[in-house]
């Protein structure tokens, strides 16, 4: 009988069910005193036999604790588990979403490349046309539009050129005078093209 009292109290009893282990150990002493002192076995006995349905009653509570605890804990790791799937799964979306913008941004570099190029083969394929042409400005006007206009270049991102053939009378690219008559090169380089430093001082649109 005294093992399973023990037992009972190695369990976690003391402090999860203190009143009730309290009682198991005063019927279990109060047996114990009336067997060594009274020497009545049979009511001593009878003090046993409550100690121990006690004693079982306990146990069968420390298990149902002790299985709820299980189911918490096993709840709480799924839980930290899905988390963690879920943050994962949206650190490959952004992943994913970055690469993206990267490959379409190196697509329009080369489109834009490949449209400049092609520009440029037009333009040698056409040994007779003039060295260079005039464009008067219209009201509104701005370099990339008139740079874009079919007759000129076909391409608003061919705005330096002519800016740089017109500095003389162009001294902010951002702004345009109506009747302007601006000087309009037809041959040209990829130097001629290619310059982000300037693009990005004046931001022309």
């Amino acid at each position: 009988m005294a093992p399973l009292v023990e037992d009972v109290g190695r369990q976690d009893a003391p402090r999860l069910f203190p009143q009730e282990y309290r009682s198991l150990l005063e019927t279990f002493e109060h047996g114990e005193a009336i067997f060594l002192v009274t020497k009545d076995h049979k009511l001593a006995d009878s003090y046993y036999q409550m100690a121990f349905q006690k004693a079982e009653l306990l146990q069968s509570e420390l298990q149902r604790v002790r299985k709820r605890k299980e189911d918490e804990e096993r709840q709480r790791v799924a839980e930290i588990a899905v988390k963690a799937e879920e943050e994962q799964l949206m650190r490959e979306a952004a992943q994913a979403e970055l690469l993206l913008r990267e490959q379409e941004k190196i697509q329009a570099e080369t489109d834009a490349r490949a449209k400049v190029e092609s520009e440029m083969q037009r333009s040698r394929k056409e040994p007779n046309q003039p060295t260079t042409t005039k464009y008067t400005v219209r009201r509104g006007e701005t370099l990339p539009q008139i740079s874009g206009r079919a007759e000129i270049y076909n391409n608003a991102e061919l705005w330096p050129i002519i800016y740089r053939a017109n500095r003389d009378q162009i001294r902010d690219p951002k702004r345009l005078w109506p009747g302007q008559v601006l000087t309009i090169p037809r041959h040209f380089s990829r130097n001629d093209v290619e310059n982000p430093e300037e693009i990005r001082r004046h931001q022309v649109r």
